[in-house]
């Protein structure tokens, strides 16, 4: 199969990374062959597939060895789970220079080196937050990658942000071939969550590609720095991300995103029962304070 490239965004702490390795696991137990290109200073997104901390960056080897053209392809890959092989761009300290060079800077490197010539099946981006500016719009601003997946959850803030990423993915549709992939549910257990959220997905043009349940085995499983999938793979979770890897490997529902206005997106909160219809009496009142009114 040719080699498929794919970015992971959605809102800080939607759990992204986490979904990112657990799906990658997944897909190297199906036999595929996969490079996760970390785009975070955090230098988390490759943690669980090494059993590491935190595992040394690009920018980080590059200071140490004078400029990033000294550097080997060997120096910045790492293999872990499975086979998956892994790269870190990483940053400067923060509140010091532009996180989004280190993204530039290592990607760059990658293509140069022929780190996407090998026997490669998928690379999949983990992106910082939210952000679709500079450094961290590269994966999409610049074709180099063609799917992408929105983690988001019934939260309305994590919805806003899977809107707003839709946003940047028009943009640069109209000039690349970067497509919306899907929306991949973290749930957080809000009312009518996978409802919620493909109707969201049908709003935008797409498709909620996989509802991920709520498990505390993953976090049990992070603590051991692992994926679920080799902490305990007989596990109902194991199979939830099993399960989203033959829907990311049978899917060819690559669409151009419509998102939606702010009054669209509240309205569907609305529809949905989440938030009130607009009624300036509830602004600023307190649960306690709305039983009181209710009960009077």
């Amino acid at each position: 199969m040719a080699l498929r490239q794919c970015a992971i965004y959605g809102k800080g702490g939607i759990g992204k990374s986490t979904t990112t390795q657990n799906l990658v696991a997944a897909l190297a137990e199906a036999g595929k062959k996969v490079l996760i290109v970390g785009c975070d200073p955090k230098a988390d997104s490759t943690r669980l597939i090494l059993h590491s901390k935190a595992q040394t960056t690009v920018m980080h080897l590059a200071a140490q060895a004078g400029s990033v053209e000294d550097l080997e392809l060997e120096d910045v890959l790492a293999t872990g789970y499975g086979g998956v092989k892994c790269v870190e761009s990483g940053g400067p300290e923060p509140g010091v220079g532009c996180a989004g060079r280190g993204v530039i800077t290592a990607i760059n490197f990658l293509e140069e080196e022929g780190a996407y010539e090998e026997d490669l099946d998928f690379v999949f981006y983990d992106v910082l937050g939210d952000v679709v500016c500079g450094g961290f719009a590269m994966p999409i601003r610049e074709n180099k990658a063609q799917e992408i997946y929105i983690v988001c959850s019934g939260e309305m803030m994590a919805m806003y942000a899977a809107n707003n990423i839709s946003k940047g993915i028009l943009k640069y549709a109209k000039t690349g071939q970067v497509r919306l992939a899907g929306l991949i549910c973290n749930s957080r257990k809000t009312d009518r969550e996978d409802e919620l959220i493909m109707a969201l997905a049908a709003k935008l043009g797409t498709q909620m590609i996989h509802f991920v349940p709520r498990d505390n085995v993953v976090q049990h499983a992070e603590i051991r720095r692992m994926t679920v999938i080799e902490y305990d793979p007989k596990a109902k979770q194991a199979d939830e991300y099993r399960a989203l890897a033959q829907k990311v490997i049978s899917n060819t529902k690559f669409v151009i995103p419509n998102p939606l206005t702010m009054d669209e997106l509240e309205q569907l909160l609305m529809d949905f029962g989440i938030m009130e219809a607009e009624d300036t009496s509830i602004i600023g009142k307190t649960a306690a304070e709305e039983t009181t009114a209710c009960a009077a």
